[in-house]
């Protein structure tokens, strides 16, 4: 047991420090070491507070060795069966899946989720309080059946698309509703996620918010010409940043038409706007196609002309640094949950535009921390870039929209979980 991990315990009144089995499919591993940084920080600031074992799933169906590196289940075949992230311990067990399934078939994948996870139950027992299901269809339902076998309570944590879309599949609904309805409680991390569990079952009194953190070590107020010198970004000009899965759904076609509405020059003509692309996804061959066709515009346009930049996945560090160097940070995806990239423009003070989905309205306010535009709008949104640049953004009005820390949001988190496994009274639920 690490040090650190009894904190509280007495005080609550806790029989012993508290132990949690976290169950989900959304971790970063080494083959993906930059994907879920948001499940990666919170079960970090979680681990230094109790104990926690990540049963982390990695897809897999027969054959899928022979397919190499062309497909993500082949990537992931060199993923070792046990590692050790940011002083966590994970187990990937390698769960069975049916590849292209969609919203008819989607039903057989809980089921073979679990079938992967039955050989670690007998290792299992008795050495967790509580089962956590993060992410609530296939992960969480089958979370839900793997407590139920080893005699524990469990939670349910969702995050966004999951309750957004997927749960609302109406061949996976009774799943996700039952999964609901038995969990001792059921996370979302913004206002709306939480009424939307309730609306697919979830029991009013057991839905909880309990609100992402952000690293503010990283993520702060922060010199911009500074940030962008270090990272070789132009010095002149205003800048506009994406940070995400560069894809349809997070409206990345949107975001290049709405930049092209811009004009080649500045918003008001004097100043280049400038386009930073941070992330990687299907669609990053347009965005770096739509970055070619800016660089080959004639030269007699001078030096006016703002650029798409394309820069890549980054690790966090490198993300922060992108935030401390623009102007504003643009979202249009065309659904979410609390995306923690604008959790983290807002620790950095610098304002959001993104659309009207899912938690973000939650935190961004209009006209004091940001803009919010319809999804798939590209004319709105591109007059809410113009207008977010052409405003002087209040410094004080970010400071009051700060979000927790990951210390914070993981205090929260592990107060819930231990209520679940040892009850009002301290004494085990299960």
């Amino acid at each position: 047991m690490k040090s650190g991990v009894n904190v509280g315990m007495k005080e609550a009144g806790w029989p012993r420090p508290l132990r949690v089995l976290w169950v989900t499919r959304i971790f970063p591993n080494r083959v993906e070491p930059l994907s879920c940084a948001f499940q990666r920080q919170q079960l970090a600031a979680l681990s230094r507070l109790c104990a926690v074992e990540v049963l982390a799933a990695i897809p897999y169906h027969p054959g899928v060795s022979l397919l190499g590196d062309r497909t993500r289940p082949g990537r992931l075949v060199a993923v070792p069966a046990r590692d050790e992230i940011d002083g966590v311990p994970v187990v990937h067990a390698r769960a069975p899946y049916l590849p292209g399934a969609g919203r008819v078939l989607a039903p057989v994948n809980a089921p073979l989720y679990l079938a992967g996870l039955l050989p670690y139950v007998p290792r299992l027992r008795g050495r967790f309080d509580v089962v956590l299901g993060a992410w609530l269809y296939p992960d969480a339902c089958a979370a839900a059946l793997l407590a139920r076998m080893l005699g524990l309570p469990y939670a349910v944590k969702a995050h966004g698309t999951d309750v957004n879309v997927v749960a609302r599949w109406r061949s996976v609904r009774p799943l996700v509703g039952s999964a609901l309805r038995s969990a001792a409680c059921a996370i979302g991390v913004s206002r709306p996620m939480v009424e939307a569990l309730v609306a697919l079952g979830a029991p009013k009194e057991r839905a909880v918010l309990v609100r992402n953190g952000v690293d503010r070590a990283l993520f702060r107020p922060a010199d911009r010409r500074a940030a962008r010198r270090e990272l070789g970004l132009p010095a002149r000009g205003r800048i506009v940043t994406f940070v995400g899965h560069v894809s349809r759904e997070k409206g990345i076609h949107e975001l290049l038409h709405a930049f092209e509405a811009l004009g080649r020059d500045g918003h008001d003509g004097s100043e280049p706007v400038h386009l930073v692309i941070v992330g990687d996804g299907p669609e990053r061959a347009a965005v770096e196609q739509a970055a070619a066709r800016r660089d080959r515009e004639p030269a007699d346009l001078g030096e006016g002309r703002g650029r798409i930049i394309a820069v890549g996945a980054r690790p966090l560090s490198a993300v922060a640094r992108h935030l401390a160097a623009t102007d504003l940070l643009a979202l249009p995806s065309w659904a979410e949950g609390t995306p923690n990239v604008v959790l983290e423009a807002l620790a950095a003070a610098r304002p959001v535009v993104a659309t009207r989905v899912g938690g973000i309205p939650d935190v961004v306010t209009p006209g004091r921390t940001g803009l919010l535009v319809p999804s798939r709008d590209a004319g709105a949104l591109g007059r809410a870039l113009r207008e977010a640049l052409a405003r002087t953004w209040d410094e004080d009005a970010f400071a009051e929209a700060a979000p927790p820390s990951w210390e914070e949001s993981a205090e929260a988190l592990q107060r819930l979980l231990a209520r679940a496994a040892f009850g009002d009274d301290g004494r085990a639920a299960a």
